[in-house]
């Protein structure tokens, strides 16, 4: 039986103390459905900085393009947060959906239902809310040229870009479409259409997509009015599609929902099989080495790895029912207000597959 090669990356923070539940969670499902894999450990971000001068050395980028498969923790923190220096740990996150071709950011958000109280949201709002945002992740303002800071007038001036082309929103726009097809069939496209070019053109090859899959309804909301009807009636979407900036900003706001950033997974998506796997929560420095942190994030985004890399959506829906087998029997970490650590967290998630 062939291996299937998966790189880890910890990172930064708590990157590694998550990463490494994740991993605890990976090779005991793996291993009862008969799944061989092989892992290997690689660095990112601050810690890439430290030990080579690089946020993404190239013997990782080299692992990761061999890879069935990449997790990854967090990266970033205080040590590396001069806004002033030209090396930076995002950046290697930046880099790595650029060398694997990553153009789209999956971020699933289910609330559980014995949550309801941790979410500063009412319960009826988050009655039925099951959505999946869809980020395009390599054009835009955070990719475009030119960019830079100069003096003007006396002051200084700084500029970025915001671009796309045709074909940058057609493939990740009929990614959510796919997706769609295969949930309950609603696209809304979010965009700033009133306002700028790039939306207009975004919109425009949103409808020329949607003429692909007649049997997938496509809305189209301004991100303004986006951003109040997550919170106000979250349970009337299905896929959200949006470009890189604001599904950066919704889909942190979309957090909210589930009550904590430690339990929402993500995967970012290209052609090819390979996928990045990470939640969407930060290194979180105040906590990192405390042993307190919530692992259900990196395992959620575990389930996703052989969902969509390995194409193992039995094992990927057993690992789901074992974290909402453990919420609804009360296990809470600290952010949902309990006080179990991480590794017994991660415990009970293998106890329950």
């Amino acid at each position: 039986m062939k291996a299937h090669r998966i790189v880890l990356l910890p990172g930064d923070g708590i990157g590694p103390e998550v990463v490494a539940a994740a991993r605890v969670v990976l090779e005991t499902a793996a291993a009862q459905d008969g799944i061989a894999l092989e892992l290997s450990t690689r660095l990112v971000g601050g810690a890439g900085i430290d030990a080579t001068g690089s946020p993404l050395p190239d013997e990782t980028v080299q692992a990761c393009q061999h890879a069935d498969a990449v997790l990854l923790g967090a990266v970033g923190g205080p040590k590396w947060d001069d806004p002033t220096a030209k090396v930076r740990p995002e950046q290697g996150l930046l880099g790595l959906r650029r060398a694997l071709g990553l153009y789209a950011n999956l971020r699933p958000v289910r609330p559980h239902p014995a949550l309801a109280d941790v979410s500063p949201l009412k319960p009826e709002r988050l009655a039925g809310v099951d959505l999946v945002f869809v980020r395009e992740l390599t054009g835009g303002l955070y990719f475009g040229k030119p960019r830079g800071c100069e003096k003007f007038e006396g002051g200084l001036r700084a500029f970025d870009t915001l671009e796309y082309t045709d074909a940058e929103v057609r493939r990740v726009v009929r990614l959510a479409f796919r997706l769609a097809a295969e949930r309950r069939r609603k696209v809304t496209s979010i965009d700033k259409a009133n306002v700028l070019e790039s939306s207009r053109l975004w919109r425009q090859t949103a409808n020329a997509v949607a003429a692909e899959f007649p049997s997938v309804t496509l809305e189209h909301q301004l991100v303004d009015s986006a951003a109040m009807r997550l919170v106000t009636e979250p349970a009337k979407y299905d896929v959200v599609v949006t470009e890189n900036m604001f599904g950066d900003i919704l889909t942190d706001e979309a957090a909210v929902l589930a009550g904590s950033l430690g339990l929402l997974p993500s995967a970012s998506l290209g052609d090819a099989r390979v996928g990045l796997y990470e939640p969407i929560h930060g290194s979180a420095p105040d906590i990192a080495g405390r042993g307190i942190a919530n692992p259900l994030g990196t395992i959620a985004s575990a389930a996703l790895l052989f969902r969509h890399s390995l194409g193992a959506a039995p094992t990927a829906a057993r690992i789901e029912r074992a974290i909402d087998r453990l919420l609804a029997d009360g296990v809470r970490s600290a952010d949902l207000g309990g006080a179990l650590g991480t590794d017994e967290i991660t415990r009970a998630v293998v106890a329950r597959l």
